[in-house]
């Protein structure tokens, strides 16, 4: 069940606050918990046990670390912890990608595992493991109460794909949140506005990349593999955006505020500042539980060199089992160094500069990140820098990047302005406004009606 479906906004939203908002505010969290493993169970019915599991379990370590006398005892529990919670990720996700590639390598034979990855373990394991290791740190006690644990740990709306919080975040409004008309007006804004995101913007510019796809990469110039990494580009932020405003808002309408994931990326003047406005909790989570215990910037610039790569190339394999994002983390990683010894302050000083720039990097970096099969992916790279841009592309070439570009274009500008912070500056300063309210309802039944006609279409971060 995913929140972009005629299911999940006519059934489970439904029931599920009717049943939150009548029952009395002291028993909130067990409707919370309940409805997140209904939630879980319709898309997930066997790894609901796997997660409550995970749920039990690091609930019982942290309360054992935080009782632990001796930083001996309590750093044991930490491990046991780090350890299954990180091997239950390693055996769904990773498993099989390092048999087959030690078995590539050594000639052996070994059997794969068909299992299947469990919805949104990346993102809850992160914050379990968050939880477990900021007790240990004894930045908060470890919570008594289980069902505000699991609240915390299945919360429906950012289970699945984050936003990533930290226990502390969530624990003081665990305990007692207000909930009013104004939270529960603006929860619903910004999740329409996620909804039109992903229905009418991510939704639709998909089709681009499908259909540069389907010419394949011998029958499009440099011009239309440009034209389809910037819709794929395009397709990927608003999905993931999207997303992120539904979530944030289902937040607001429960009483809680999760920190906000996007802060206009495509507006970036280099990859360094592409990173603090993209995926913000995930960086965060990465800077703070890796690269910091690792020494950060504190220990020398070859340490720094270092920690920055484990970092990167953790980033890219936590994205997927595959070649092309640890080669996608490896390209931010070179690209970041570079800025930072040798050109950031001067993209920094120029942001036209910069802003070209990254109208290069942007598009490069989706591309590796999307396209799995490596021979396929050097190909379109090869392409998109002009490899037989004159000779070698079939006859009719062109015509192809004229005709996807003329029934494109308008979805396109529509997407580079909503990448910019002028309509949510627009939203907030006019949100009040009768009018603007009317426009949302209208844009609300647009989507339902494309979602009654449109595939199934899910967030691309759900197989994450």
């Amino acid at each position: 069940m995913v929140f972009s479906s005629l299911e999940f906004i006519f059934r489970f939203l439904p029931i599920f606050f009717l049943a939150y908002f009548a029952t009395p505010a002291r028993y909130r969290n067990i409707v919370l918990v309940v409805g997140s493993l209904v939630f879980y169970a319709v898309g997930e019915p066997v790894y609901i046990f796997l997660m409550m599991a995970s749920i039990l379990l690091n609930y019982v370590l942290a309360i054992g670390i935080s009782d632990s006398r001796g930083r001996g005892r309590a750093g044991m529990l930490l491990a046991v912890g780090l350890a299954v919670d990180l091997g239950l990720l390693f055996f769904f996700k990773y498993l099989n990608f390092f048999v087959e590639n030690i078995c590539a390598v050594t000639g052996f034979r070994a059997p794969t595992i068909d299992v299947a990855l469990p919805l949104g373990i990346s993102f809850y394991t992160f914050q379990i493991m968050s939880y477990i290791i900021d007790v240990y740190r004894k930045k908060y006690p470890a919570g008594r109460n289980l069902i505000e644990v699991a609240a915390y740990i299945s919360m429906f709306p950012q289970l699945i794909a984050g936003p990533i919080v930290t226990f502390d975040e969530v624990q003081p409004r665990l305990r007692e949140r207000k909930i009013n008309p104004a939270n529960i007006e603006n929860g619903l804004l910004l999740f329409v506005v996620g909804l039109v995101y992903k229905v009418m913007l991510a939704n639709q510019i998909a089709a681009l990349w499908n259909d540069v796809m389907v010419a394949g990469v011998m029958g499009i110039n440099t011009a239309t593999a440009w034209l389809g990494a910037w819709g794929y580009s395009m397709q990927i932020y608003f999905d993931f955006l999207g997303y992120s405003l539904m979530a944030i808002g289902m937040g607001y309408m429960l009483g809680f505020r999760f920190p906000k994931n996007f802060s206009n990326p495509y507006c970036a003047v280099s990859v360094t500042d592409f990173w603090r406005r993209w995926h913000i909790t995930l960086g965060r989570w990465f800077r703070e539980y890796v690269y910091i215990p690792l020494g950060g910037n504190k220990k020398g610039q070859f340490r720094l060199v270092i920690n920055t790569f484990i970092v990167w190339f953790l980033t890219g394999l936590w994205h997927g089992a595959a070649w092309n994002f640890i080669i996608w983390g490896m390209f931010f990683f070179v690209l970041m160094m570079l800025e930072k010894f040798i050109y950031l302050r001067f993209l920094e000083k120029h942001p036209i500069i910069g802003h070209l720039y990254m109208l290069i990097i942007i598009p490069v970096s989706w591309v590796i990140f999307n396209i799995s099969n490596l021979g396929e992916l050097k190909l379109y790279l090869l392409r998109m820098f002009g490899n037989h841009a004159v000779s070698g592309v079939p006859l009719g070439g062109m015509e192809k990047f004229v005709s996807l570009f003329g029934k494109y274009w308008w979805m396109l500008a529509i997407c580079m302005v909503c990448a910019t912070p002028l309509p949510m500056r627009l939203i907030s300063r006019y949100k009040n406004n009768i009018f603007l309210k009317i426009l949302f309802v209208f844009l609300f039944w647009i989507c339902v009606y494309l979602l009654s006609v449109q595939k199934s279409n899910p967030f691309l971060y759900f197989r994450f």
